[in-house]
């Protein structure tokens, strides 16, 4: 399947900024979110993730207008849409369901919103075409929602949002009910459609294979609170803290306490087999992942995670090493980076 790689002048909006700004939401004395800062840029991609309950759905349905803050503004292009109703807002929100009408066509489930908006029937037919167009789906306009894929049902609910013109993209899980191999195919087209355009983006997921793919920066929430907010590659190389350095990273990093204090990391690709020196470790077991294998190691400060290529068997004994510059430090008392 071909990569789209711009996004049709059916969804232009005007340029927009999305600020959140102190934003606080509780339920009784729990802080559902508690002072949440983001901003994002016309055109970008923020992925909000963190395990269930964090809060990253919480911050979709304010921005939506769904709920509303206890605390805090959303600000979009400078101007306060906190207390504006959601059919005020200029957004579109693209959910885990597809809630697509079962009994009506693809083209006749995107058309209804537009004929609702009183728009004419020679643009809504040519407006329907090119999304259909955009996201390969031209020859799927007569079929109804049963008669396809998960990968196209999402499509079309993606469809239903581009056609809407919206100032923001809010996206919810999108491709939770996809299986493993269909949401990596999906993953370029989706950011090639949701970056090509000039409304902000923000995609809610757990995945971080799937933020790490998409989002031109990542905000890793936990307990409500933004624990570190970057691009994907400064949260997989400088975590600053605990928490996104065990969030970020499959397998996930090794965490060793140090007579000092601090906690070292090291990120299982990072660690070496060497001649002199290091750690000894005992292989205990292993898995295949093609090229690599990812082997399960006892050592003096207990069980490692170590990701190489080499072909070794289980209870093979070898020393690891690493680089002085592939190590990550954390004060054990806080979490926070050295």
């Amino acid at each position: 399947m071909t990569t789209p790689t711009t996004i049709s002048t059916t969804t232009a909006a005007a340029p927009a900024s999305l600020r959140l700004e102190n934003l606080g939401r509780r339920i009784g004395d729990r802080a559902i979110l508690d002072g949440v800062n983001l901003a994002v840029a016309p055109g970008e991609c923020l992925a909000l993730l963190g395990p269930s309950g964090c809060g990253k759905s919480t911050v979709l349905r304010l921005i939506a207008g769904l709920d509303a803050p206890d605390a805090g503004r959303i600000l979009l292009d400078g101007d306060d849409i906190t207390e504006r109703p959601p059919a005020r807002r200029q957004v579109a929100m693209v959910f885990q369901s597809y809630a697509l009408y079962p009994h009506l066509s693809v083209a006749r489930n995107l058309s209804l919103g537009m004929e609702v908006r009183g728009v004419p029937r020679g643009e809504r037919d040519r407006e329907v075409a090119t999304v259909l167009q955009l996201l390969q789906l031209a020859e799927m306009g007569q079929r109804r929602p049963a008669e396809l894929s998960g990968g196209q049902r999402q499509r079309v609910a993606l469809a239903r949002a581009l056609l809407r013109r919206p100032r923001v993209f809010l996206l919810d899980e999108p491709m939770s009910n996809l299986d493993a191999q269909l949401r990596e195919e999906l993953r370029p087209q989706l950011r090639a459609i949701l970056c090509g355009g000039s409304a902000p983006v923000v995609y809610v997921t757990h995945d971080q294979q799937e933020a790490m793919g998409i989002a031109d920066r990542i905000a890793v929430l936990q307990d409500g609170r933004v624990q570190q907010c970057g691009t994907p590659q400064e949260l997989y190389q400088a975590p600053a803290n605990l928490i996104v350095a065990g969030f970020i990273g499959r397998p996930q990093i090794n965490l060793l306490p140090q007579p000092d204090g601090t906690v070292l990391g090291l990120r299982p690709e990072h660690l070496v087999a060497v001649t002199e020196g290091g750690l000894p470790v005992r292989v205990l077991s292993r898995e295949w992942h093609g090229a690599s294998q990812q082997l399960l190691v006892a050592s003096p400060q207990g069980e490692l995670r170590w990701t190489c290529a080499g072909n070794l068997s289980i209870g093979a004994e070898l020393r690891l090493g690493w680089a002085r510059e592939h190590e990550h430090r954390f004060v054990q008392t806080t979490g926070q980076r050295c």
